[in-house]
């Protein structure tokens, strides 16, 4: 159903060289920088930690909040597997797991802040342990969202076809997710995975430096260096944080997101093989290495046969209908159980929040209410700036590998830049004009939105086989009839998934966008994000929770009356075919 591989061409190594001595020396200093810098994250939690500004403590710094990211991101991509084929199998579970991962996706990163910083903090007191897991558990609400979207997109819009032959193959559960629904997934998977890590960094200094009533919680990592500098007016200190977080950037594309993206070619369905197909140096190497071949052969491919022959033998049956709850009595079982427990939790917490609601006066429903009107207006505004640039540039990225060479990398490290390290610059430039926080604001706002769509239009275009459009050239369609009748009904299901998560990146983004600290002076324009930042900060809970309410109700609702509609759109007439 898949080609095995794209690049036929690569001759395999049978001796070992300088490159595989290199590579098990890299995997050896990697192994101990972790365990090295791991070891940082344990002993006791100083509250008034000092983070310093010297450009001498980068590496340590840097090394912290990479361990942090990594963590975040497999962590995030567990949760996406899980949750995603979980909602795509089970037609019960998906009624609740939907609407879910649309108030999970709206709540905002500060939201999440008083729980889970509280919680871990009590469960592992003056620990410096807690205030990792908390920050780590932070990155990952920053981090996944897109990923899952993305994911079930997939799984929904898998050719029935594909279906019908994995059925004809007799394949298993676990033969039909390793064989046909992974692959149909990992395009725009990778991608989503490449904004996530960059949604992680736009957000690093919010989690890694952050205050809570009159707590303040700092973290040594690149993202409470940013903070400091930003904080401090040090432009010097700040450029040298930028500089380092650009070369992490590059670093992290061209050994990781190139030979991820280049290796997820090989299940793009088409019949033809593209002529012009992304490249990797780092996979070409990784594939023709004797010693990954020898791990493969001996480590990787036992264990997963021995653990697809257990997985087989505990569920033998064949032909699986998609819905999960009509084959299995025990799985109908968890799903009762696990509607009955989200129940009642759902009316313990709706409890708890009515008494805490109760001490809001009259001014403060005010204050939230047109606070989100403001938002929402910033909100549409980015969104429409977003699309105007992110589609046709998504779609010469996708279809020129050329160009994505080129423009890739400068993405990644626009996208991943924190916003508010760019933000005195920002300021100093918007002060010029006269626009201040109000125009700042939007333009923090697109930082935080239009990657989501930019990077799900280029998965898109990606995904559309070669021979469609070998076929619009023989047919010799305009510009126009192309973009109408092959590109726009191409990424459509991508756009979509794009757009959902753009809009809570959006919201999201309004905490940084609308409440602004630089050299000692705190910048807030009205809105959502300015209440949720000034609540956080001072301890009002019930403030908070009334702003994180407003926000997630409006997210959702626009998500099931708008996005949810053109979501099933695209599943019923984009859909490819074979």
């Amino acid at each position: 159903m898949y080609p095995p591989e794209r690049n036929s061409k690569i001759k395999f190594r049978s001796q070992w060289d300088l490159g595989d001595l290199t590579l098990l020396l890299a995997l050896l200093v990697v192994i101990f920088g972790i365990i090295r810098t791991a070891s940082k994250f344990s002993g006791a939690y100083h509250a008034n930690l000092e983070i310093s500004t010297s450009l001498t403590v980068l590496p340590g710094y840097t090394a912290q909040t990479l361990l942090r990211m990594v963590a975040a991101y497999f962590l995030s991509l567990i949760f996406t597997l899980i949750y995603a084929y979980t909602a795509y199998r089970s037609k019960l579970a998906a009624k609740i797991l939907l609407p879910l991962l649309d108030i999970l996706q709206s709540i905002p990163v500060l939201s999440f802040l008083p729980g889970v910083v509280l919680a871990l903090i009590a469960l592992f007191p003056g620990q410096r342990i807690g205030v990792e897991l908390a920050a780590i558990l932070l990155i990952f609400t920053g981090m996944t969202w897109n990923m899952t979207f993305s994911f079930y997109q997939s799984l929904i819009t898998i050719p029935k076809e594909l279906q019908e032959a994995a059925r004809v193959y007799r394949l298993n559960l676990w033969q039909q997710f390793w064989t046909l629904e992974l692959p149909a997934g990992a395009i725009g998977l990778v991608w989503n995975s490449v904004m996530s890590v960059a949604g992680g960094w736009f957000f690093l200094i919010a989690i890694e430096s952050f205050t809570l009533g009159e707590r303040s919680f700092k973290l040594p990592g690149l993202g409470s260096y940013l903070a400091t500098a930003a904080e401090r007016g040090n432009l010097g200190a700040l450029a040298g944080g930028i500089a380092v977080l650009i070369a992490v950037i590059i670093g992290i594309d061209f050994f990781i997101w190139r030979p991820l993206i280049a290796w997820a070619e090989k299940f793009k369905y088409e019949t033809v093989e593209a002529q012009n197909s992304p490249q990797s140096f780092v996979l070409d190497f990784l594939r023709r290495s004797p010693t990954l071949r020898l791990f493969r052969n001996q480590v990787w491919s036992p264990v997963g046969e021995s653990f697809a022959l257990g997985l087989t033998r505990t569920f033998p049956r064949y032909s699986q209908p998609r819905n999960l709850e009509e084959n299995y009595q025990l799985i109908k079982w968890l799903n009762w159980l696990f509607i009955s427990g989200f129940a009642w939790l759902v009316l313990w917490g709706t409890w708890e929040a009515a008494m805490l609601l109760q001490k809001l006066t009259l001014s403060d429903w005010q204050r939230v209410i047109t606070g989100a009107i403001f938002t929402a207006l910033r909100v549409i505004a980015a969104l429409i700036l977003s699309l105007l640039w992110t589609v046709p540039v998504g779609v010469a990225i996708g279809r020129n590998p050329r160009l994505a060479q080129i423009l890739q990398p400068i993405v990644q490290i626009a996208a991943s830049v924190p916003a508010t390290a760019l933000f005195p610059v920002m300021l100093l430039f918007l002060a010029r004009l006269g626009g201040g926080l109000q125009i700042g604001s939007v333009a923090l706002m697109m930082l935080g939105t239009m990657w989501y769509i930019l990077f799900n239009v280029i998965a898109g275009s990606q995904s559309i086989p070669s021979e469609l459009f070998e076929a619009a050239a023989v047919y010799k369609l305009s510009l126009i009839e192309r973009w109408k009748t092959l590109i726009i009904p191409g990424i459509f299901p991508y756009l979509v998934t794009g757009i959902i998560t753009a809009v809570g990146g959006a919201w999201n983004a309004s905490i940084v966008s609308e409440y602004v600290q630089f050299q000692g002076k705190t910048l807030t324009t009205a809105g959502l994000g300015e209440t949720i930042s000034t609540a956080t900060e001072t301890g009002n809970f019930s403030l908070l929770l009334a702003a994180t309410a407003v926000m997630s109700a409006l997210v959702v609702l626009t998500n099931r009356l708008v996005w949810r509609p053109l979501y099933k759109l695209a599943q019923d007439k984009y859909q490819l075919l074979a």
